[in-house]
């Protein structure tokens, strides 16, 4: 059975002047590509080099690419691109080593089931296309049902209920314009899309020191604009993002899962769901929740102390600036984890790594 991008283009949907989906260069099947590394190039289990490698391919070899999946950034010998390509064989490659001919084409984006084709699902009538991420902006054009989209990113937009779905999420595409999400239907489930502007996933922390380094500036301008202990955001950034391993801090750069419960908030770039564990009193439980997502690091430590300041529970906090203990206990007490050991973990982990030295005041009374 031919599949609904398939169907779009044998019926010649694509080629009229408002269709802003398959734009030219945008591949119809699987397309191939050369290596181009200079020797064996790894194949890897996902979109990084922190993927177990899972074998190689050698220079000047031919490969079949399946769909992509935005990752780490990797400068290789034909670009520096986040982009990495599933292949056949179901490995990765980063698509900087490859060379295509004449030119790169559009691959649809990975999900574990496979290549998922966007296309246009309104239940039968026209989409509008937008010059923005509302209703109210420009219209630029319209869509029929089926049609494919080649989309770049999304971002947060106008709540829209749609034939699919519910969602403040739209679609950018390819030229530049905007469908709403809520009218998209994906053919191997939604794909994990970066958000317009996100910096590429990063890679763990080789170990402590580094990690350290990665967020201890970040922690003392949270201090100096909101008066959050350094030591405490760093002790937070630890325990929340695993040592910055987790899949949240990785692909979402959020380094403390502050949930969104419907709004990304003024910093944020969206929301996304993601697979988490909530307690209540010493019984815990997994469940799934939408945390923030953000552009890099910098602006989720900024959300972070943002987030204490103006929530009026935590004001009591703001007493202990200069006591990163209390201060941690306070939060606690305000709500900020269900965790009952939080304060204490907080704790055992500024005085095991010695946070404390990144506080401008002196250390916590004991």
């Amino acid at each position: 059975m031919k599949s609904a991008l398939m169907r779009a283009l044998a019926a010649g949907v694509l080629a009229s002047a408002a269709a802003v989906a398959l734009l030219p260069g945008v591949a119809a099947a699987a397309p191939t590509a050369t290596v181009v590394a200079g020797g064996p190039l790894n194949l890897r289990s996902g979109p990084s080099t922190a993927d177990a490698r899972a074998g190689s391919v050698a220079d000047g070899s031919k490969v079949t690419a399946v769909c992509q999946e935005f990752g780490e950034q990797v400068k290789g010998t034909q670009r520096a691109t986040p982009y990495w390509d599933r292949l056949s064989n179901g490995h990765y490659v980063s698509d900087g080593y490859l060379r295509w001919s004449p030119s790169r084409p559009w691959l649809p984006w990975c999900t574990p089931k496979g290549a998922s084709v966007a296309t246009v699902s309104s239940g039968g009538g026209s989409v509008n296309v937008r010059a923005g991420a509302t209703t109210s902006s420009t219209r630029v054009g319209t869509l029929t049902n089926g049609t494919g989209l080649a989309i770049n990113c999304q971002v947060w937009g106008q709540k829209v209920t749609g034939h699919v779905r519910t969602t403040y999420a739209w679609n950018r595409l390819t030229d530049g314009r905007y469908v709403s999400d809520a009218l998209v239907a994906y053919s191997k489930g939604m794909p994990n899309l970066p958000w317009c502007g996100q910096s590429p996933p990063t890679v763990p922390a080789s170990g402590a020191a580094q990690f350290l380094a990665r967020v201890a500036e970040p922690a003392r301008l949270g201090f100096q604009k909101y008066k959050v202990p350094a030591s405490v955001t760093i002790a937070q950034s630890i325990l929340e993002s695993g040592w910055g391993r987790s899949y949240l801090t990785r692909r979402d750069h959020s380094y403390f899962g502050i949930k969104c419960f419907g709004n990304p908030g003024t910093i944020a770039l969206g929301c996304r769901s993601y697979a988490t564990q909530e307690c209540e009193g010493d019984s815990c439980y997994d469940t799934s929740a939408s945390f923030r997502a953000y552009r890099n690091a910098t602006a989720s430590f900024a959300d972070h102390g943002y987030f204490l300041t103006v929530n009026d529970r935590y004001k009591p906090a703001f007493k202990y600036s200069n006591n990163p203990n209390q201060f941690a206990k306070e939060i606690h007490k305000a709500g900020y984890a269900t965790s009952p050991s939080y304060a204490n973990d907080l704790i055992e982990i500024m005085t095991a790594y010695n946070l404390y030295k990144y506080d401008p005041a002196k250390k916590a009374q004991m």
